[in-house]
């Protein structure tokens, strides 16, 4: 492996208080000068040209906040300031080797870098850095190519840039979309690389991302290239790029097939990690099943969720629901469907009596489980008999197919999408339940069991409405887990909502850990509060993950805090967040 030179430098601390001059940024980055900063932004040009380096040095142009053309340096639903989470520059490199000039650049100055792919990992942080002031590495502007797809493999391989709706359209160009289909997460923006190594979700057969992506190419914070699995083994019979660069090879045939290769598997440790920045990825397709029939099962009672979890998880492992079902609460889909106004002119929690009369009015349950059937129509019949004979012992339960829903923007109607592998857009509009809305996710996991759902939705109910939010949520069930994303909507704009949702999470966050409960991904503000409540025999793994870190990345440039992970240069108790933390700068 090739060695870095390890800068002498002091732990990095919060550098608020450094001398700024005239063209400087909003944050400079930790330990660096103005003069410093002046050096690398002259470096960083001459590897990706002028058009490509952009320094943020006002508050002011933090204006993108929008999902269809979204903010490259802050968090666009900002719950800090929205200048607390910022990039003092974003660099978008157009090719793998200007990738790894930008990482030894980096190393050179010891200036932080935070890569992103699109910048729409919105709920968690969007493109900004963990570490303010940090670079961002826009991975996806230029490096936005459907690379390959291959029919007979049922598989493709993507650069960061390319989105769901990227993908989706190139298999309707080449007219493989009735062959192959994508799975899509509930928003089609998303880099299909970037949210699978955040371990993202969808609703297809195929909807654990990170289990179907096969094959990555790696940069190491050195600089250095890597393959991994069946990627790691050259391959002669495929033909040589004459004049290209390494990364421009072909890889072995079996790169996308073949997840492990040889050896320790290393995948994992590129995935919500910094050690390493992924530049190609191969991603698993789901072949045209032949048949296909979504569908959606109202329950009328809140109380009802316990047997509609238990049902599920008899189905789910015995492989009669294929897919990825999700149990989404009735303000979810209103709040699709409308504001928070246009149903009800208090700005206090709704009632169990407006949910219940909003669930009327939408001719929906409490509770709204949506699945699909795939195979051909035989099969579909008698998986569709099993459906309705076991959640039709539910008292209440209604069952409809989208022709039974004639208003086409009901939720069923982009369900049905999604559940197909189309990308939509349209659930984005829950996140204006309220004025100048943003979001927090809050994501924990638990067994699939009535008992686990009911406490888990009990708990976070309770919090939630007590801070004065509504309670807006999914359970997304995997093979045998339960994803529970609460959505925390806030108006970004209003500074006792920003303070109240922040306190609401992480308490949260302490009320699910004493049940044993972890969340799966998190916001940049959570990260290290997170990561304390993984803490099996004296925080063991955290340890594990330092190592790594210190050997790879000696000088601590990449991402430095994600996850809770702090290299040895910097002074992790001065860069940790926590309830009391301030929200401003």
């Amino acid at each position: 492996m090739a060695s870095v030179q390890v800068k002498k430098i002091v732990y990095r601390v919060p550098n608020d208080s450094a001398k700024k001059n005239a063209g400087d940024p909003i944050a400079l980055p930790p330990g660096a000068s103005s003069e410093d900063f002046k050096e690398y932004i002259k470096k960083a040009i001459e590897i990706v040209g002028e058009e490509n380096v952009t320094v943020i040095t006002d508050k002011d142009g933090l204006t993108k906040e929008n999902y269809a053309d979204p903010s490259k340096a802050h968090d666009m639903f900002h719950v800090f300031d929205k200048d607390y989470f910022v990039a003092s520059a974003v660099v978008a490199p157009r090719k793998v080797s200007e990738v790894q000039a930008i990482m030894k650049l980096c190393n050179e100055y010891g200036i932080p870098v935070w890569p992103f792919s699109v910048g729409r990992n919105v709920g968690y942080g969007g493109a900004a850095p963990r570490v303010p002031g940090s670079i961002g590495l826009d991975m996806g502007r230029n490096m936005n190519k459907v690379i390959e797809v291959n029919e007979s493999g049922a598989y493709a391989l993507v650069e960061p840039g390319v989105t769901y709706a990227d993908l989706y359209a190139y298999l309707v160009e080449k007219k493989l979309d009735q062959k192959l289909w994508i799975d899509t997460p509930d928003l089609g923006g998303g880099s299909v690389l970037g949210n699978a190594i955040e371990r993202g979700v969808g609703y297809t057969p195929y909807g654990d991302h990170f289990m179907m992506h096969c094959g990555m190419e790696v940069v190491l914070p050195s600089g250095e290239l890597l393959r991994t699995g069946m990627g790691a083994m050259p391959d002669p019979t495929q033909p040589h790029v004459e004049g290209g660069s390494i990364d421009q090879q072909p890889g072995n045939k079996c790169w996308q097939l073949f997840n492990y290769g040889f050896g320790p598997y290393n995948d994992g440790i590129f995935t919500q990690s910094n050690l390493g920045v992924v530049t190609k990825m191969g991603i698993w397709l789901m072949v045209n099943p032949g048949g296909y029939q979504p569908y959606l099962i109202t329950f009328p009672k809140d109380s009802d969720l316990p047997k509609v979890v238990d049902i599920i998880r008899e189905l789910r492992l015995a492989m009669v629901l294929q897919n990825v079902p999700s149990i989404r609460h009735v303000l979810l889909d209103a709040a699709v469907l409308g504001t928070k106004a246009s149903y009800s002119a208090s700005d206090k929690p709704l009632t169990d009596n407006e949910i219940d009369a909003i669930a009327e009015k939408l001719n929906l349950g409490r509770w709204n489980f949506y699945g699909a059937l795939y195979g051909p129509k035989p099969i579909q019949d008698v998986m569709w008999q099993v459906v309705k004979q076991t959640f039709g012992s539910i008292e209440g339960a209604k069952f409809f197919l989208p022709e039974d829903v004639p208003d086409k923007k009901a939720v069923l109607h982009i369900r049905a999408k999604t559940l197909q592998g189309i990308p939509t857009f349209d659930e984005l509009k829950w996140v204006d339940w309220l004025p100048n809305g943003a979001h927090l996710f809050f994501s924990p996991i638990s067994k699939i069991s009535g008992e686990d759902a009911t406490l888990q939705y009990s708990i976070t109910k309770k919090r939630v409405t007590e801070a004065g939010f509504d309670f807006i949520a999914t359970f997304t069930i995997g093979m045998r887990e339960m994803h529970h994303i609460v959505c925390l909507v806030f108006n970004r704009n209003d500074v006792g909502q920003k303070e109240r949702v922040h306190k609401l999470i992480r308490q949260l966050i302490v009320d699910c850990a004493a049940h044993g409960w972890g969340e799966y991904r998190t916001h940049l503000a959570l990260m290290d509060q997170i990561a304390e409540t993984y803490n099996f025999n004296d925080n063991a793994q955290m340890k594990l993950n330092e190592k790594i870190k210190n050997v790879l990345d000696p000088n601590g440039i990449l991402a430095p805090g994600k996850n809770g992970i702090w290299p040895a240069t910097y002074n992790k108790q001065a860069w940790r967040l926590t309830a009391e933390s301030s929200l401003t700068r």
